[in-house]
């Protein structure tokens, strides 16, 4: 009898071994790698300081002298540096505002970054890649920009395209988030992922002073990230990733509208920000970090959470007793890297994810060194953290982006082994400049007049 109970106990454990075996095997199979990924930098010619900026502006003669003044306080205040980049086109005087102008911005942005990264992961472009993603939200011409880098790199023929457009900063993620699902149907596949936004065509000309805003924060930027599903890409493979959540909110009218494409009252089109943006990001920052905090934060952080929530059901949002507790995320991340799209909301995420300078410093010097460039922006702060020699095996990052729509999107990585910065372009040859002081308040020396 004895002998049956340890031989059915035997077997029990055979099969459990097997099926976490099992279990492993699959997990494996699924995993998505990051193998690298790859930032451009405009030339040096594209560069336009504060000042030019505003004696530009003045020239133009299209801005009131108010909202000339009111475009130069919006630069001192933006936590944008002095040396980030326009489109040559934009530059001129008067801008050439054409679409083979927007197409040269992209084809120097785009094959910049793309061929940067096929240098550095020696994958065959016209043979290997299967599955490639475009976002681009303003500048969605015909033919597209997706069909653009296939007919440069001569691609297959069979390759998966798919251009995105119109879903705003956050679309990088979005563009992680549908490469994802196609490689869990595509076995053995190498995923193309390029963000990028355009300029020449979509600055503001008019006076109408919420769409005057873009005009100081949007720059150029273009990020191109290699994802794979091939279990023979572990050894080389950066990062896999751990965990992906969207949040959006465009079933409430304040969200949707907070960030729009329009037409002013003279018929000049911009891009306008509501007054609303910041709460509205806050909301769909609250609504991301419910979803995601189950899933990243020690047990610890998830009761006190928990606890939070009930309390606020139970007693009401104003109680003392259910005081809002924003969990610590520094407990589940090494790196943070949000999007860095303007002074006002990094700080308004460094007060509610109670985030240090150490952890906002990415994001920061991303604003300061490259402007808001949109979608890409990710990529040039994870790209800062690999420079500064941050990055080491085992190590969480968070990648956060907030978009039109209004949306936000986080997408979590884990680094499979120290990260070597000699990799880390743009950043590398300037790096040990870095952090800077950003003061809130700078001064330029330039005189507005008309």
């Amino acid at each position: 009898m004895s002998f049956f109970f340890t031989l059915v106990l035997l077997l029990l454990v055979v099969v459990v071994l097997l099926f976490l075996l099992f279990q492993l095997l699959l997990s494996r199979h699924n995993t998505i790698l990051l193998i690298d990924f790859a930032c451009h930098k405009a030339t040096e010619s594209c560069s336009q300081t504060h000042q030019a900026y505003v004696e530009r502006s003045i020239v133009l003669g299209t801005f009131t002298k108010d909202n000339v003044a009111f475009q130069k306080r919006i630069l001192e205040r933006s936590g944008v540096g002095h040396s980030t980049y326009f489109p040559e086109a934009v530059a001129r005087i008067p801008p050439a505002l054409f679409i083979a102008e927007a197409r040269k911005e992209a084809e120097m942005m785009i094959f910049g970054a793309v061929d940067r990264l096929l240098e550095k992961t020696g994958v065959d472009v016209r043979k290997e890649i299967g599955i490639l993603v475009v976002n681009c939200s303003l500048f969605g011409p015909t033919p597209s920009l997706s069909a653009m880098i296939v007919n440069k790199y001569k691609m297959r023929e069979d390759v998966a395209s798919f251009n995105l457009s119109g879903m705003g900063c956050s679309a990088g993620v979005i563009s992680i988030d549908l490469a994802r699902h196609l490689l869990k149907v595509r076995p053995n596949s190498y995923a193309l992922i390029v963000s990028t936004e355009n300029l020449t065509l979509h600055g503001y000309y008019g006076n109408n002073r919420p769409m005057l805003v873009t005009n100081c924060l949007f720059r150029m930027g273009a990020a191109a990230v290699l994802l794979s599903n091939r279990r023979s890409d572990l050894h080389r493979a950066k990062y896999s990733l751990s965990d992906l959540i969207r949040t959006h909110r465009g079933s409430d009218d304040s969200s949707y509208l907070c960030v729009s494409q329009e037409e002013d009252d003279q018929g000049k089109v911009g891009v306008s920000l509501s007054k609303d943006l910041m709460s509205v990001a806050g909301g769909a920052l609250k609504a991301n970090i419910t979803a995601l905090g189950p899933r990243v934060l020690p047990l610890s952080e998830q009761l006190r959470f928990a606890f939070s929530l009930i309390s606020t059901k139970c007693f009401g949002p104003h109680s003392s007793v259910s005081k809002p507790y924003v969990p610590d995320f520094k407990k589940a991340f090494e790196h943070f890297c949000i999007h860095a799209g303007g002074r006002a909301i990094l700080d308004e995420l460094e007060k509610r994810l109670d985030l240090g300078s150490w952890q906002m410093e990415p994001s920061r010097m991303t604003l300061y060194r490259f402007g808001n460039t949109s979608s890409s922006s990710l990529w040039y702060e994870l790209g800062y953290s690999e420079a500064k020699n941050r990055v080491k095996k085992g190590d969480r990052v968070w990648q956060i982006g907030f978009g039109s729509g209004f949306k936000c999107n986080s997408v979590v990585w884990k680094a499979l082994r120290d990260i070597n910065p000699k990799g880390s372009y743009p950043w590398l040859e300037e790096i040990d400049k870095f952090p800077v002081d950003v003061p809130k308040v700078e001064t330029i020396n330039c005189t507005i007049t008309t």
